[in-house]
C-alpha cells in the first residue's frame, strides 16, 4: 500500500470475526485487478468477538479499532478521516457486498460524478429489513429529494475532496449523497450484486429505523432551511398567531355585537394560546438564523461552494 494511494477501501467491523478473512481476500483480489494504489481500512466498532484479533493476521491493513462501541457512522467517520487515497470507497464487512462491485463504482465515476451510490437492485434481506428500507426509502424521496433508489446501500464511491467539512454524526452515513448534493456535488447510481448474509448476526433493528428517520428530519431541515431558519420558524409563527388573533376577533365580535358569554368558551384561551405560540416559534426562528450565521462565520465559509473561478485573458 502506497503512502498517497488513489483508492481508500473503508470498512466499518462490529462482530464479525467470521467474514474478515474472506473479505480482505475478496478486498485485495478486486484492488489488484484495477491496477491502482490503493489502501485497505477496517474500522473496529468495539467488536467483543474475534474480529480485532483476525484482522491482526491479514495485510496489507490498517486497522483503527473504537474503545467502544459507536455505530457505523462514526466508524464510517474515522475511516474516512484517516484515508488517503483520491477515491474513497465505503462498503459494509458482512460479505453481503461484492467488491467486485468496485469497478462498476468507477466506471460510473467517469462520467463525470463525484459520488456513486450502489443499488442493490436485487436485495437479498429479509422481508422486515426491505419493508423498512422500502418505506424509508418512500419517506427519503418525499422529504430530500435525492433520487438515489438506495441510499441504505454502504457501498459507495466518493472523491476525497467531497469531505473537505464534512463530519458525520447518528445514522447520516445514509444521507452521504443526500448531503453532498446539497453541497453541489454531482450524485450518480449505479447496480450493484447483493449477498445473503452467511456468517455473524445482522446489526439492523427497529431503533436504528426510528434513528434513520431522525436523521433523515435533520437532513430535509438543512437541505430546504440551513440557511434560511427564519423562513421555516418565522413563517410558521405568523400562521398560528394570525389564526390566534382572527380567533379572539372572532370571539370579541360575537360578545359585542351578539352578547354572546364566553365563560364557558374555550375559544379565546385557544386564541391566546396560539398567539404565544406564534411569538415562540417567531423568536426561535431569529435565534436559529443567528446561529447559522455564526455557524458559516465559525468555519470561514458561506452558504455556498464554488465549482472553480474561470478567467479568460486577451
Amino acid at each position: 500500500m502506497e503512502q498517497k494511494p488513489y483508492l481508500s477501501i473503508v470498512v466499518p467491523l462490529y462482530n464479525e470475526e467470521d467474514n474478515v478473512k474472506e473479505l480482505h481476500s475478496k478486498i485485495l483480489q478486486a484492488c489488484r485487478k484495477l491496477n491502482k494504489d490503493f489502501e485497505i481500512i477496517f474500522i473496529d466498532d468495539g467488536s467483543s468477538d474475534e474480529t480485532v484479533k483476525n484482522c491482526q493476521k491479514l495485510s496489507p491493513l490498517k486497522l483503527i479499532k473504537f474503545r467502544r462501541n459507536f455505530g457505523q457512522t462514526a466508524a464510517f467517520d474515522a475511516g474516512i478521516k484517516e484515508a488517503k487515497g483520491e477515491i474513497v470507497i465505503t462498503m459494509d464487512g458482512d460479505l453481503q457486498n461484492d467488491p467486485a462491485d468496485i469497478q462498476l463504482l468507477l466506471d460510473e465515476m467517469k462520467k463525470g460524478y463525484d459520488v456513486v451510490s450502489g443499488w442493490r437492485w436485487q436485495r437479498k434481506d429479509s422481508f422486515t429489513k426491505k419493508f423498512f428500507s422500502r418505506g424509508a426509502n418512500l419517506l427519503r424521496k418525499i422529504l430530500i429529494h435525492d433520487h438515489i433508489h438506495d441510499s441504505g446501500c454502504s457501498l459507495k464511491a466518493y472523491k476525497r475532496k467531497c469531505f473537505q467539512g464534512i463530519d458525520l454524526f447518528g445514522e447520516m452515513h445514509r444521507f452521504i449523497p443526500a448531503i453532498l448534493e446539497l453541497e453541489g456535488y454531482k450524485v450518480g447510481e449505479t447496480k450493484v450484486s447483493h449477498y445473503p448474509r452467511v456468517s455473524g448476526v445482522t446489526k439492523y433493528s427497529w431503533n436504528r429505523a426510528i434513528k434513520g428517520f431522525v436523521d433523515m428530519i435533520a437532513v430535509w431541515f438543512w437541505r430546504k432551511y440551513s440557511n434560511r431558519p427564519i423562513h421555516l420558524f418565522g413563517g410558521a409563527g405568523i400562521i398560528f398567531s394570525l389564526t390566534g388573533i382572527i380567533i379572539l376577533i372572532w370571539m370579541v365580535t360575537e360578545k359585542i355585537f351578539f352578547g354572546a358569554s364566553l365563560a364557558e368558551r374555550i375559544w379565546p384561551l385557544i386564541g391566546v394560546f396560539l398567539i404565544l405560540v406564534g411569538i415562540q416559534l417567531f423568536v426561535s426562528g431569529l435565534l436559529a438564523d443567528i446561529i447559522v450565521k455564526n455557524y458559516y462565520k465559525n468555519q470561514h465559509r458561506m452558504n455556498y461552494t464554488i465549482s472553480e473561478i474561470i478567467t479568460r485573458e486577451d
